[in-house]
C-alpha cells in the first residue's frame, strides 16, 4: 500500500469517529427530535372532539331554522334582479334671436339607471314587480340567480297599486307559488327576498313576522286618485332595492310584493310594507289579458270610520267607511240615494271593515255592475241602495259650484269663541271670498282658531300652514252663514252629543263630512 492511500484511510477513520462521538453527545443532552410547531400540531390532533349538546328545548328553533333555510333555497331561484334605464328629457332654454352664439348648447342628458327586485310567476317567463321599479324605463334587464341575463318586455303597469308585469324568454325558469294573503295572520313568520342596495347585495334573505294588515300609507308618491292602499306590514328587513321582491310564508308561498318602507333615513327602520298578493294577482291577470287595468267606482270620497262616526250611527264596533263627500253630480252613489255622512257597512252582504277593503271590493268590479250597498245613518237607521258602478276617473274630483249667488248676510262682528265646538269663527266677508276663491255654494263660517285639546282639535284646520282654514257650511244639515246660524244649529243639541259638520277646504277645493262630540258646556 502506498503512502498516499494510507493517508486517505486514516482521514476516513477520523471522520467516522467524529460522527459517532457527535451522536453520543446529542443523546447525552436529550435534544428535541421535532420542532415546537410540530409538537403543538401533534398535541392538538390528540384532543378528542366534543359532541354537540342535546338540548330538547331548542328543537323547535332548529326546526324553524331548517324551515327558513329550506324555503330560501326553494324560492331564491324564482327571484330576479331588475336593472332599468331611461334617458331623461332635457328642456332646451329659449334664447332670444341673435343671441344663440353666446349660449353653449345643452349637454345631452345622461342615462338614469335604477334597480329593484321581482319574481317569476310562470314557466314561460312572466315576472311580477313594482311599477316604480320600471316606470318610464326604456330598457329593462333581468338577471337570474344563476347569472343569466335577459332583456325584459314591460307587459303592463298600474300606478294605483304599484304593480307591474314583465316578460322574458328563457328556458329552465323556476316559477314561485302564489299563496292567499287573506289567510296570512299577524304574528306569523315571513321571509323577504330581494336585492337591497343594488348590485352589491343581490339575492339577500331576511326574516321577520307579519306585523299588521290593512295598512294605508298616506303621501306615497306617484299614486293617483284611485290609489288602493291595503299593505301588509312586516319587520323583515326591507331596504331600497328590495322593491318588487317577494314576501314569503314559511310554506314557501308568496303572500306579498315588497313595496315601501317607513323610515326617516330611507333605510330599514323596522317598518316594511308589502302589497297583498291577492290584490296583485287581480291586477296581474288584467295586465296580462289586456295590458291595462279597468276599475269601477261608486263616485264618492271616503275615509275610515272614527269613534264619533260609529257612535253617531249606533255601530257597536268602530268599523266601516264614511262617505266624506260626493264630489260630482253624475255620481252613481248620489243617484242611488247615498248621502255625505253615510257609513258604508256592507257591499253585497259582505261586511266592510276599512277603506282599502272597500276599494278592492268595488274597484275590481266591472263598470256597469250593480252592487247592493248597505249604509248606516243617524239613530241606527239602516238602508240598502242598488248602485250602478261607473268607470274610475283617476283625475282629482272637484265639487262643482252653482252659478247663482244666494247673497250674504252681513255680520261683520269679530270671531266669537264657540265653546261647545272649541273653535272661533267669522263670516266669509267679500274680501275673504275673493282671497280664498270661495265658490258661491261654499259661503259659510271661516274657522279662525281651534282650541288645542278641544272638541275640534285635529279635526278642523285654522292655520294655512296646516291646510286651513276650513269653512263650515252646515251643522246637522242646517246651513250656517253667520255666528247666529251656528248657535241656532247647536241650540237643540245636548252636551256631549255628536254633530255632523259639512266642511269646505279652499286649499284642496274639496268638501268633506266631520263628526265632532260637543263639550259639556252649554
Amino acid at each position: 500500500m502506498s503512502a498516499r492511500s494510507l493517508n486517505w484511510l486514516k482521514f476516513g477513520g477520523l471522520v467516522a469517529l467524529a460522527f459517532a462521538l457527535g451522536l453520543l453527545f446529542a443523546g447525552l443532552l436529550d435534544l428535541p427530535k421535532r420542532s415546537s410547531a410540530q409538537e403543538e400540531i401533534r398535541q392538538t390532533a390528540a384532543i378528542a372532539p366534543v359532541a354537540a349538546p342535546s338540548i330538547p328545548a331548542a328543537r323547535p328553533l332548529q326546526d324553524l331554522s331548517e324551515a327558513f333555510a329550506a324555503v330560501a333555497e326553494h324560492v331564491k331561484p324564482s327571484v330576479v334582479y331588475i336593472r332599468s334605464s331611461r334617458t331623461p328629457h332635457a328642456v332646451q332654454p329659449r334664447v332670444p334671436p341673435g343671441m344663440e352664439r353666446f349660449f353653449r348648447p345643452f349637454r345631452q342628458p345622461e342615462i338614469e339607471q335604477g334597480s329593484g327586485s321581482g319574481f317569476i310567476i310562470s314557466a314561460d317567463g312572466y315576472i311580477l314587480t313594482n311599477n316604480h321599479v320600471v316606470e318610464g324605463a326604456e330598457e329593462v334587464v333581468v338577471r337570474l340567480l344563476d347569472r343569466r341575463e335577459f332583456k325584459a318586455k314591460v307587459v303592463g303597469t298600474d300606478r294605483n297599486t304599484d304593480v307591474a308585469v314583465l316578460k322574458i324568454d328563457g328556458k329552465g325558469l323556476a316559477p314561485v307559488s302564489l299563496g292567499n294573503s287573506e289567510e296570512s295572520r299577524v304574528g306569523e313568520w315571513v321571509l323577504a327576498i330581494g336585492n337591497p342596495l343594488g348590485e352589491g347585495l343581490t339575492f339577500t334573505v331576511t326574516s321577520g313576522i307579519v306585523s299588521a294588515k290593512g295598512r294605508a300609507l298616506n303621501g306615497l308618491p306617484g299614486r293617483g286618485q284611485g290609489s288602493i292602499q291595503d299593505f301588509i306590514q312586516t319587520d323583515a328587513a326591507i331596504n331600497p332595492g328590495n322593491s318588487g321582491g317577494p314576501l314569503v310564508s314559511v310554506r314557501g308561498e308568496v303572500i306579498g310584493i315588497n313595496s315601501a318602507i317607513a323610515s326617516e333615513t330611507g333605510f330599514y327602520s323596522g317598518y316594511g310594507f308589502a302589497i297583498p298578493i291577492n290584490l296583485a294577482r287581480t291586477v296581474m291577470n288584467q295586465l296580462i289579458e289586456t295590458g291595462a287595468v279597468h276599475r269601477a267606482a261608486l263616485g264618492v270620497s271616503i275615509a275610515d270610520v272614527t269613534l264619533n262616526d260609529a257612535a253617531y250611527v249606533g255601530l257597536p264596533e268602530i268599523r266601516g267607511v264614511v262617505v266624506k263627500d260626493i264630489p260630482n253630480n253624475d255620481s252613481p252613489a248620489k243617484a242611488a240615494g247615498i248621502e255625505p255622512g253615510d257609513i258604508i257597512v256592507a257591499v253585497d252582504g259582505t261586511p266592510v271593515e276599512y277603506v282599502g277593503q272597500l276599494q278592492q271590493v268595488i274597484g275590481f268590479r266591472k263598470p256597469g255592475d250593480v252592487v247592493k250597498v248597505q249604509v248606516a245613518r243617524k239613530g241606527g237607521a239602516r238602508k240598502t241602495f242598488n248602485v250602478k258602478l261607473q268607470p274610475l276617473n283617476d283625475a282629482p274630483q272637484v265639487a262643482s259650484a252653482n252659478d247663482g249667488d244666494s247673497g250674504e248676510e252681513g255680520n261683520a262682528a269679530s270671531g266669537s269663541n264657540m265653546d261647545r265646538l272649541g273653535i272661533a269663527v267669522e263670516p266669509a266677508s267679500a274680501e275673504a271670498v275673493q282671497q280664498l276663491e270661495l265658490p258661491a255654494d261654499a259661503r259659510g263660517l271661516i274657522v279662525t282658531n281651534v282650541t288645542p285639546g278641544g272638541p275640534a282639535w285635529q279635526v278642523l284646520a285654522d292655520d294655512p300652514q296646516r291646510g286651513g282654514p276650513d269653512v263650515i257650511l252646515s251643522v246637522e244639515g242646517k246651513a250656517v252663514r253667520t255666528e247666529s246660524d251656528l248657535r241656532r244649529a247647536l241650540q237643540g243639541e245636548k252636551p256631549g252629543s255628536i254633530v255632523t259638520l259639512r266642511i269646505y277646504n279652499p286649499r284642496s277645493r274639496s268638501r268633506r263630512v266631520e263628526r265632532i262630540r260637543l263639550s259639556d258646556a252649554q
